[in-house]
């Protein structure tokens, strides 16, 4: 399947060069996605974050999907309340030890409530409303996301979800049903592009948030609750 670039890559090489370097962990993290080919968000999108935390200044942000921990890094830093934290989570024992080790690191494990499993159960065992909800979860599970997470954020608050471009697919690949004979990484792209261009016809559509997707990386959606 074609993949379509939203930054030309030359433009890409020069963003990630003349930004500021990242600190000893960041960049360590940032080694380890490459060689084990883990799905990050990059220092970009990072970059992003940790300024809408710096604008926003939360108490309460919730994270779904959070890997090893690096887009969760970046938002942690930018925390300023004493008592603002993260609650994180996933599905992957083997992510959260790995992410610990980080975010001792770090200096900000006492931010971090790490809780492995289904962001999406977890969401639901947890009260109280969130300032921010960020979104990376299985891409299939994406309206599902938006169905659990939008009554929980506060008024002004943000649901920020990546990889809303999804490589290009969202305008690459044919809508309906998957074609006969595609195997099982295939169909498993497909039902993700059909959850990301549902997760994003909601984000325009729903009078309860004010969305806008910013051409990064992969493509990152920051909607504010109304």
């Amino acid at each position: 399947m074609q993949r379509l670039d939203i930054l030309h890559p030359s433009i890409d090489d020069y963003l990630l060069g003349i930004i500021p370097e990242r600190d000893e962990v960041l960049t360590e993290m940032e080694a380890h996605a490459r060689e084990n080919r883990f799905p990050i968000v990059g220092p970009l999108v990072g970059r992003v974050l940790h300024q809408l935390v710096l604008l926003t200044n939360p108490t309460r942000i919730f994270e779904m999907g959070s890997g090893f921990g690096y887009s969760a890094y970046w938002m942690a830093k930018a925390l300023q309340k004493p008592e603002a934290s993260i609650i994180c989570t996933d599905g992957s024992q083997e992510n959260a030890d790995h992410a610990a080790g980080y975010l001792a690191r770090g200096g900000i494990a006492d931010r971090i409530d790490y809780r492995v499993g289904n962001a999406l159960e977890i969401i639901d065992e947890t009260e109280g409303e969130f300032d921010i909800i960020y979104n990376d979860i299985d891409k299939d599970g994406y309206p599902e996301a938006f169905q659990k997470a939008i009554p929980r954020i506060r008024s002004g608050g943000l649901f920020i979800t990546d990889n809303m471009i999804w490589g290009g697919r969202v305008v690459t690949q044919e809508p309906g049903s998957p074609p006969e004979g595609l195997d099982e990484r295939e169909q498993w792209f497909h039902a993700a592009t059909l959850g990301v261009r549902a997760l994003t016809e909601r984000l325009y559509s729903s009078p309860d948030v004010f969305t806008t997707i910013i051409p990064l990386r992969d493509g990152v959606s920051v909607a504010v609750k109304r």
